[in-house]
């Protein structure tokens, strides 16, 4: 069944350790991550903190004990059919006295795999010795397949410690040679002065690999101050690779604050962003914001680590939606910070929704280009250069394609058909010369080339 969930790897580890939680009241909290897998499916993990100091204890003989019910419902948004319906009783025995926020038992749950889809996902916990102590968290998970691109970028998994190199593969911790230890309540700060992450990059090789590709990590307060910045230049390979990292933010002032992970394969023109949200508790740091707004916007952009060369390479691919001004701006520009918030403030105008629906977002644009590429290229042309791919990229795939192939009295042709554009518009390209080079005869879009008698241009005399 496509919308099941095709198995279910449960594993189970709990131990104390002292935090401060930002929500320290509430019995328990819990984050998700997910994976690559295959082409049709991406591996879900889930992560949960469960606060001892709010659970009833009760004593049996001379011990004392905790005991709650976690139940996990997964459902597909659409059809409402239950994917996933499991619960668990976890009962642990208390040492001591417990601290309301100080006692916090952390574990993970290898889910398995789903397919592409977006579902529901209720996670609770039920105070077994007091049922009208108990705390529900809905959250929703968008699945789309990362095998599907050329090249993508996991979500982040936060940690509170990475062990890298560990030999204990009976960890449930344990993952791809690192123990990765969660915080599922994304609060750091207090005795939790290191923020660590992992995630994991895919690949599917093409185009120039002897380039490299860049990376960049940064850690961006609610206010855009930039406070964490590392770039490095990694070697391109085949197949997915497992990436961490780590800064000390024992020195951050309160505040809610973002990871981004930036990935730039200028050879491809193409970037890959990962985002991940989390919190610092410092009360002592006092807060210092110096950073110009807009620069850190930039910066924090597809563009803020772009050279010359590489504003120049994209922009020349955005001509086909550029206004004779706006290439007469760019051409005047001298140094390459301007040019990184010229191509910022660019596709944060072209990528929002106009009334005639003609906005296009950077991420979007930039794959039609590398479709084209892929697609149409011949020689040492480049396919986004050809008629075809200028078409694609401006207005997406076609509602269909007749496809002419060569005959004794026609030259090849095709007929691109775009049924909700402008209440129905057609394209037509013909390999006039015999080089898999189609150019557009004729089309019946507003502003674009119109020949009624191009037909006459393919007959073969």
């Amino acid at each position: 069944m496509k919308n099941k969930i095709f198995f279910l790897i449960l594993i189970l580890s709990l131990f104390c350790s002292k935090s401060f939680s930002q929500s320290s009241n509430s019995l328990f909290d819990f984050d998700y991550a997910q994976f690559g897998y295959d082409s049709t499916s991406n591996f879900i993990e889930l992560y949960y903190s469960i606060n001892q100091g709010a659970l009833s204890i009760k004593n049996q003989d001379t011990s004392k004990y905790i005991e709650g019910e976690l139940g996990i419902l997964i459902t597909d948004s659409t059809s409402g059919k239950s994917i996933f319906n499991k619960q668990w009783l976890l009962k642990y025995p208390v040492y001591g006295k417990l601290i309301t926020g100080e006692e916090t038992l952390v574990g993970e749950l290898k889910l398995g795999t789903l397919p592409e889809g977006i579902y529901k996902c209720k996670v609770s916990l039920v105070d077994q010795y007091n049922k009208n102590n108990l705390k529900t968290i809905n959250e929703i998970f968008h699945v789309k397949p990362f095998a599907k691109d050329q090249l993508a970028l996991s979500d982040i998994q936060l940690a509170s410690k990475i062990i890298p190199g560990s030999k204990d593969s009976s960890s449930i911790f344990y993952k791809n040679s690192y123990e990765v230890t969660p915080i599922p309540t994304l609060v750091f700060g207090g005795e939790i002065p290191v923020a660590f992450y992992y995630f994991e990059l895919y690949e599917k090789m093409s185009g120039d690999k002897n380039s490299k590709l860049k990376l960049n990590c940064q850690i961006i307060s609610s206010r855009g101050k930039i406070y964490y910045n590392n770039t490095q230049f990694i070697e391109k390979e085949t197949g997915p690779r497992d990436l961490v990292g780590r800064d000390v933010i024992a020195n951050y002032p309160t505040d809610s604050y973002s990871l981004r992970i930036t990935l730039v394969d200028s050879a491809e023109s193409v970037v890959r962003t990962s985002l991940k949200k989390f919190f610092v508790y410092n009360p002592g740091i006092k807060v210092v914001d110096t950073a110009s707004t807009q620069q850190s916007a930039v910066l924090a952009s597809n563009f803020g680590l772009l050279s010359a060369e590489e504003c120049d390479d994209i922009f020349a691919k955005s001509k086909y939606i550029a206004t004779h001004n706006e290439m007469d701006q760019y051409s005047s520009l001298g140094n390459v910070q301007s040019k990184r918030e010229f191509l910022y403030g660019f596709w944060k105008k072209h990528g929002e929704d106009t009334p005639d629906q003609t906005g296009i977002s950077y991420n979007e644009y930039m794959k039609r280009v590398q479709e084209s590429n892929d697609r149409f290229g011949h020689l040492k042309t480049q396919g986004w250069t050809t008629d075809r791919g200028r078409v694609l990229i401006i207005y997406g795939e076609p509602s269909e394609i007749d496809r002419f192939p060569n005959s004794m009295d026609m030259k090849p042709y095709e007929i691109w058909l775009y049924n909700d554009l402008q209440g129905g518009v057609s394209f037509d390209f013909a390999d006039l010369y015999g080089f898999s080079d189609y150019l557009l005869l004729n089309s019946t879009a507003r502003g674009e080339y119109k020949d009624d008698n191009w037909q006459s241009r393919i007959t073969i005399q």
